[in-house]
């Protein structure tokens, strides 16, 4: 950690993001939205319980808040995290929801909602359905929530529960990655990807971040057991 200029350290803002466990709207194929997500799957929920024992021997003094978005599965997620990562509060935000679709296609087959709604030249700027956010629409939603609570909880360590959009979008706005990405990511159900920075996430000029891991899923290939006081100096 560096030093500042009196020598003492500083603490760092840090925003640990994660991927909502496995799906049932995922292996349904059906567009999840407040209405058509039933949550987790028995094993999206085994996924976040090993996050949960992971992220509690990582965290030595344990997240202030953990923040979701208000989709069943990011919720359900969250609320896994929070009974082993206690006392934290559990906040939602509309914000931090993937793709805001139309309510007449909550719940139906994703091939029938592109079928009938897709959009020739959809993307970046307009959308790929009739009806739905662009990407950059997205990211800047997505963007927005991502730096508000940074600035919220600047020299704290926060939890973000959300979706496999949320990495890509991260990546432009605390990477300063192009709007139009040149390359695909795959993000596994609760997944890490942190992002840490030493300056203050409200100021201007925007601090630098840096990218202290991706993508990392290591408490999905091995079994991790941590007790509270394992995690306590």
């Amino acid at each position: 950690m560096p030093e500042s200029h009196d020598g003492s350290h500083e603490t760092p803002t840090r925003l640990i993001l994660v991927r909502h466990g496995a799906s049932h709207h995922k292996e349904d194929g059906i567009v999840g939205g407040p209405r058509g997500c039933r949550g987790l799957t028995e094993a999206g929920r085994d996924q976040a319980a090993r996050l949960a024992r992971r992220l509690l021997g990582e965290l030595q003094h344990g997240p202030s808040v953990i923040y979701c978005s208000v989709l069943p599965r990011a919720i359900e997620t969250a609320e896994i995290l929070g009974e082993v990562l206690v006392p934290v509060r559990i906040i939602q935000d509309c914000g931090l929801c993937t793709w805001h679709t139309p309510p007449d296609a909550d719940g139906r087959p994703w091939t029938e909602y592109r079928r009938e709604h897709s959009l020739p030249g959809g993307g970046v700027f307009r959308p790929f359905e009739r009806g739905n956010e662009s990407w950059s629409e997205m990211v800047g939603r997505t963007g927005r929530a991502l730096e508000q609570i940074a600035a919220r909880h600047w020299r704290e360590t926060v939890v973000v529960v959300a979706h496999a959009e949320t990495i890509p979008s991260s990546l432009i706005v605390f990477g300063g990655l192009p709007l139009a990405i040149g390359f695909d990511l795959s993000i596994a159900p609760t997944s890490i990807t942190e992002w840490a920075t030493e300056g203050n996430p409200a100021a201007w000029p925007r601090p630098r971040w840096t990218l202290m891991r991706l993508n990392d899923r290591g408490h999905l290939t091995q079994e991790i057991t941590y007790h509270r006081s394992e995690r306590l100096p």
